[in-house]
């Protein structure tokens, strides 16, 4: 039986590294790396001789075989990522699975992570929170998940490309209500920024070139307005709808306040704008 390490590696500092994550990367029989150029720069700080393999989300399928033949020879593999813990919104999943299920032994030397860092800093409630991480690039994707997410209490955090910040804070704010937010960019860099205000404030903020990684922290959903029936809402639709909020936004958002399903909201939003249509109210 052989294993399998998860080595934990700095996002941003390089000092940001333990004895153990560096003995692993030295001693390991096979170093696997998403992108071997990012490691290199790692080990040479540190005066490790490993010579890493990639190991990215394009080859990851076929790099498999070959760690498992490692692994059956009871060799030890360590799988490190461009920055932080392996696996999370990064490669390796595939593998670590494969490896379970021939039997080998998985372990970790964990370390610097952006999602409790940024967690850290945003001064929202860090417990419970929902990682998102990337949302997807098909709009309606992205807005099926975020209106699966508007109720949750828990804080949400995201990853997102410094090109699309901008846009995501807009659509957040659009989908879930302008709440409190963060974005924590550059963690641990140079030019580590840590920006907090609402979604709206942090659209206009950033609304010039954004660069780096960025790490985005949203509020949860407020406590639930307790209401015995769904009709007691009426009053919230009929101002929603005046100021304009179609039916879909507002059911998302009156269901995260109130604590009913959206369906159940949505559908009182379609019985009193037909009844207004009709010229029943």
């Amino acid at each position: 039986m052989g294993t399998l390490c998860l080595v934990a590696t700095p996002i941003g500092n390089l000092e940001d590294v333990t004895p153990r994550a560096l003995r692993a990367l030295g001693t390991a029989d096979l170093l696997l790396a998403e992108d071997t150029r990012r490691t290199r720069v790692l080990l040479d700080r540190h005066g490790v001789k490993a010579k890493p393999v990639s190991l990215h989300a394009h080859n990851e399928a076929a790099r498999v075989e070959r760690v498992l033949s490692v692994l059956e020879e009871g060799g030890e593999v360590v799988l490190v990522s461009d920055a932080g813990t392996p696996v999370i919104s990064d490669p390796g999943e595939r593998l670590v699975a494969a490896a379970i299920h021939a039997g080998h032994r998985i372990t970790i030397a964990p370390g610097p992570s952006a999602v409790p860092a940024a967690l850290a800093v945003s001064g929202l409630p860090p417990i419970p929170f929902t990682f998102v991480g990337f949302l997807s690039r098909k709009a309606s994707e992205r807005d099926a998940l975020l209106e699966d997410l508007a109720s949750r209490r828990d804080t949400l955090v995201f990853f997102e490309s410094p090109r699309r910040l901008v846009a995501t804070l807009q659509r957040l704010t659009s989908v879930l209500g302008d709440r409190r937010a963060c974005v924590a960019r550059e963690l641990t860099k140079l030019h580590e920024e840590v920006v907090h205000g609402s979604l709206q404030e942090l659209a206009e903020h950033f609304g010039d070139a954004v660069k780096g990684e960025v790490t985005l922290v949203v509020e949860g959903a407020l406590q639930a307005v307790r209401v015995a029936s769904v009709a007691e809402l009426d009053p919230e639709i009929h101002a929603g709808l005046a100021r304009g909020e179609s039916s879909k936004q507002l059911s998302v958002r009156l269901a995260g306040e109130s604590g009913f399903p959206r369906r159940v909201v949505y559908g009182r939003i379609l019985e009193l704008r037909d009844r207004k249509k009709a010229g029943r109210e």
